[in-house]
């Protein structure tokens, strides 16, 4: 029997994928569980549409990075931190500050597991960053560090 998964099962298939399997696995595990349909013709056309749209969203989100990349490579950030003189600073500039500096100044909303400090900014200076913004695409930030 033909099955549409509505969910990954494990060792059989991921989520959207049409699979052949025994008649009693389906009817018994499959289908009470609410992990799969029978792959009829209106649900293999439902299926299809589902992955049309996927695609779409996807390629959309995909030019969305890019664009951004393209912004965030043109820009400089300035981020003040605490500082004891002679251009250190109490602690280190977190990518927490980076992402609430970068939505105050420029209105990017950005979450800061995508930003990535190769080695703590523990001193006022010029620091480049990077963020990853998905689909393989990194973009470098300029971070200007200032003291308050």
């Amino acid at each position: 029997m033909k099955v549409i998964f509505l969910q990954d099962v494990r060792g059989q298939g991921k989520k959207g994928q049409m699979v052949e399997v025994s008649d009693g696995y389906a009817r018994n595990f499959l289908f009470p569980r609410k992990l799969a349909v029978e792959a009829n013709a209106d649900n293999v056309n439902t299926m299809r549409m589902n992955d049309k749209a996927r695609k779409e969203k996807e390629q959309k989100a995909r030019e969305e990075a890019a664009a951004l990349s393209a912004r965030l490579r043109d820009l400089t950030l300035t981020v003040y931190a605490k500082g004891g003189g002679a251009g250190r600073l109490f602690g280190s500039v977190t990518s927490q500050e980076i992402s609430d500096a970068l939505k105050a100044q420029e209105n990017i909303d950005l979450d800061k597991r995508k930003i990535v400090i190769e080695e703590a900014i523990k001193t006022v200076g010029l620091y480049t960053v990077k963020v990853k913004l998905g689909f393989s695409i990194d973009a470098p930030l300029k971070v200007d560090v200032k003291e308050k």
